[in-house]
């Protein structure tokens, strides 16, 4: 299967150096995460257009892949957000989410000025980066102790392994702002990963500079297009629109997340 969607296509390569499983079905693409079965998005199906009567049978396909699996999980090969029927899956919520790009970047209306900015090293750092993703994801559905230290795990080694690089904002030795930024994923692209500043030091352009920052790095070395994934209801989008990035496509899935027993 030709995926044509700019978010999965970068979003599969990632999850491949991180050792997730993708499986070409021909029709479809299976994804699974072995390390981590309670990652939604490590462990679905990648299916084409949603053509009309077909809703059921890519559930049916689910479950024989996932058989016992809590959540199903289906991503679209589609990007065109107009040409879906979210009736065709009754039962699961059709989640947009908007592809970014940028090819320069710019700084921020209000740069942090303030924080060290540098890459993570060590057992110290990762601890804090640790800390700073429960922050950021407390009350998160589906996001517990168990998915962010299988997550950490993930990001570190392919950090480590020189397919990127994970850089954080220190406010007096304290990590506050954090993102990844994965470079080996070809065709001159490189893809940004969790964007994340602590509730207590937001709205002091952290976000922004770090992006903002770590994308010029990117681009003077070679990297040609800056790829990032946003909820486009969320206000991070507008951070990253003030220092250059722009909506190139929509990307699209399907989740019914696990009952709340």
């Amino acid at each position: 299967m030709e995926v044509r969607s700019l978010g999965y296509r970068t979003d599969l390569a990632i999850l491949a150096l991180e050792g997730s499983q993708v499986t070409d079905r021909g029709d479809h693409l299976v994804i699974r995460t072995p390390g981590n079965p309670d990652y939604w998005w490590g462990n679905f199906l990648l299916v084409p257009g949603l053509r009309p009567g077909t809703g059921d049978a890519w559930k049916a396909r689910f479950a024989a892949e996932f058989p016992g699996a809590p959540h199903l999980a289906l991503g679209l090969d589609e990007p065109d957000d107009r040409a879906v029927n979210p009736g065709e899956l009754p039962g699961m919520t059709m989640e947009r989410n908007a592809v970014m790009t940028a090819t320069s970047v710019h700084a921020p209306p209000r740069p942090d000025t303030e924080a060290v900015l540098r890459t993570l090293h060590g057992d110290a750092d990762w601890r804090q980066s640790f800390d700073l993703a429960v922050a950021v994801n407390a009350g998160e559905p589906g996001v517990d102790s168990g998915f962010l230290t299988a997550q950490q795990a993930a990001k570190r080694a392919l950090t480590e392994a020189g397919h990127g690089s994970w850089l954080g904002a220190f406010l007096d030795g304290t990590l506050v702002a954090q993102l990844g930024l994965i470079t080996a994923i070809g065709s001159g692209l490189a893809r940004y990963q969790n964007v994340e500043t602590h509730p207590a030091a937001r709205r002091r352009g952290l976000a922004g500079t770090l992006v903002w920052k770590v994308g010029a790095a990117a681009l003077a070395s070679g990297i040609q297009t800056l790829v990032m994934v946003a909820d486009p209801g969320e206000a991070a989008i507008r951070v990253y629109r003030s220092v250059g990035f722009t909506v190139t496509e929509s990307q699209l899935s399907f989740i019914a997340r696990p009952a709340q027993g």
